[in-house]
């Protein structure tokens, strides 16, 4: 069964910085093209960024410039590093592949931006 862990998530002042990190199980990983979701209260979840197995990414327009996904095969990991963070990005954050898995979606973690 495949399984992700996703981590790194809290409450951050406007234009602060967090780094998520999502270890997955399972060997599919590696050639993989995973994607970092979220979803903010009464909205629907999406797309913020993507990378592909050969290190390939695209963003969507609300975080680009801000957020920078990456991963290590090695450790079977993909980060999300977010910078200059807004109390838009308020929502819980979220990895899977893209398109995503039904049964591979976890618990996310919480990214709460607030003052």
């Amino acid at each position: 069964q495949v399984q992700v862990v996703e981590s790194g998530g809290g409450l951050v002042q406007p234009g602060g910085s967090l780094r998520l990190s999502c270890t997955a199980s399972g060997s599919f990983f590696r050639t993989s093209t995973m994607g970092w979701y979220r979803q903010a209260p009464g909205k629907q979840r999406e797309l913020v960024a993507g990378i592909t197995g050969g290190d390939n990414t695209n963003y969507s327009d609300s975080v680009k410039g801000r957020f920078t996904i990456s991963r290590d095969n090695a450790k079977n990991t993909v980060y999300l590093q977010m910078n200059s963070l807004k109390p838009e990005d308020t929502a819980v954050y979220y990895c899977n592949t893209r398109p995503p898995l039904r049964a591979m979606w976890g618990q996310g973690t919480q990214v709460t931006v607030s003052s």
